[in-house]
């Protein structure tokens, strides 16, 4: 058997990524959402009860590969057209070979049509008659968003599936496999588990590339000789000399780019940002970073920064890291210079920290459901005052904790920003709270009374 990463003959040659496609659902890597035990894909490759369908996600997770499995699993004949390739005269051939197969001897044809959004309205119109009379199982692969780029009347005969951007883990797991295979079938590439990482973080969630780098990588090695770092910078363009996989470096710098937005410097959180992406970050992680800053570091003093942050992350997934980076850059900038509060940070912890040191009190009744005649029965919800029904829209004088911990406040909110809103408010209820005849007091175990004299009873 040929070397895994050796040159075969021209007509030979198949690119590594080709060689490495998994012949059954079990070696597939990645979408474990739709692939996994009892999920729709793989159900349909389980049971042959199949409809046409629209694989969504960008380039190298897996598109082709799960059109060919299903396809080997229904012993279909698989015909494969390229939107970039092709035209309608294409689509007619294929046609016309799938209802020969059809009539001829029965066999059911799987129409793969990749970069399928490339078509153009009347061409995406022509596979609509025959998706319908099941001349072909129709399965179209795009990297655009569907519900923008394809016709209305071939998404209503053909069920959408997300897929999603493979995980380091997931792309070491597709190099670790190729090089497993390749051990197997000729001398193995000796390379160290953690450059194998590094290559997995640079393919930047295309397992197709990172079979490439691993490809190329092979080129650059006599057989026998171990991996050097040099070597494996000639396949990445340099970028391992700056990059440090989760190692101290890494954590430095994140904790450098967390601090600048903390400290309120926009200048120090773009310069780390743009430390760690050229150092191979996956931009998500900082996206993900944001978003504990949005709610620790910043919170209701300026709220839209949680909403800016999942902003950024949804323009990356959309666009891809050109402009997506911009996106998350953006997000940084915004962070920065928002007004800051850990106030929710800091009053979440205490309620937790109670909640684990203390009893489980019980909820008091006036608090509790009432959705049976025994829970009325009861009191459950008896003596609730319903807020819209009193003045400002707020019950003065109630309490909502249980009677222990009548009088404890957790959150605290500053000055800052909408905070110094929220404390005006909260200081104006408090103060609504204490003129109000109607305050709920209770030493004993009995059920909680009112006192419209305002006395304790």
């Amino acid at each position: 058997m040929k070397d895994l990463f050796s040159e075969a003959p021209e007509s030979a040659y198949q690119p590594l990524a080709a060689r490495m496609r998994p012949d059954t659902l079990d070696d597939y890597i990645g979408q474990a959402h739709l692939v996994g035990p009892g999920k729709p894909l793989r159900r349909m490759v389980e049971t042959g009860h199949c409809h046409s369908f629209i694989l969504w996600g960008p380039p190298g997770v897996g598109k082709t590969t799960f059109a060919q499995l299903l396809s080997n699993a229904l012993d279909a004949q698989f015909i494969e057209l390229s939107a970039v390739m092709s035209g309608v005269k294409d689509i007619r051939v294929a046609v016309d070979k799938a209802k020969q197969l059809r009539l001829m001897k029965g066999t059911q044809t799987v129409l793969f049509v990749d970069e399928v959004h490339r078509f153009n309205k009347s061409q995406q119109d022509a596979f609509l008659p025959f998706i319908e009379d099941g001349t072909f199982l129709f399965i179209g692969a795009t990297t655009e968003n569907p519900a923008f780029e394809l016709n209305s009347a071939l998404l209503s005969r053909a069920r959408v599936y997300r897929l999603k951007t493979p995980s380091i883990e997931e792309i070491t797991r597709a190099l670790t496999r190729a090089l497993d295979y390749q051990s197997k079938v000729s001398k193995p590439l000796q390379i160290e588990a953690h450059y194998v990482s590094v290559l997995a973080q640079a393919a930047d969630g295309d397992i197709r590339r990172g079979l490439n780098f691993l490809e190329i990588l092979s080129d650059l090695v006599e057989p026998g000789d171990v991996v050097t770092e040099d070597q494996l910078e000639d396949v990445l363009g340099g970028r391992l000399r700056r990059f440090d996989h989760k190692g101290d470096v890494f954590y430095d710098q994140i904790s450098a780019f967390h601090k600048s937005v903390r400290g309120s410097s926009p200048d120090g959180a773009l310069y780390w940002m743009a430390r760690m992406l050229d150092g191979g970050c996956d931009p998500l992680y900082i996206a993900r970073r944001l978003l504990a800053i949005a709610s620790e570091d910043i919170g209701n003093a300026d709220p839209r920064a949680l909403q800016i942050g999942l902003n950024a992350w949804d323009v990356f997934e959309r666009v891809g890291p050109g402009e997506g980076n911009r996106a998350i850059a953006q997000a940084a900038v915004y962070m920065a210079c928002a007004p800051k509060s850990n106030a929710v940070y800091k009053a979440f912890n205490q309620a937790m920290s109670d909640v684990a040191a203390q009893p489980s009190y019980d909820v008091p009744n006036h608090l509790r459901n009432a959705p049976t005649a025994l829970a009325k029965e009861m009191g459950h919800g008896e003596e609730y005052r319903y807020a819209h029904n009193e003045d400002h829209a707020y019950a003065a004088g109630e309490h909502y904790l249980p009677e222990a911990l009548v009088g404890t406040s957790y959150y605290q909110p500053t000055d800052r920003g909408l905070e110094k809103k929220i404390t005006d408010k909260l200081g104006w209820l408090s103060e609504l709270d204490k003129q109000s005849p109607l305050k709920r007091y209770s030493k004993s175990g009995d059920s909680p009374t009112w006192d419209p004299g305002g006395e304790q009873a």
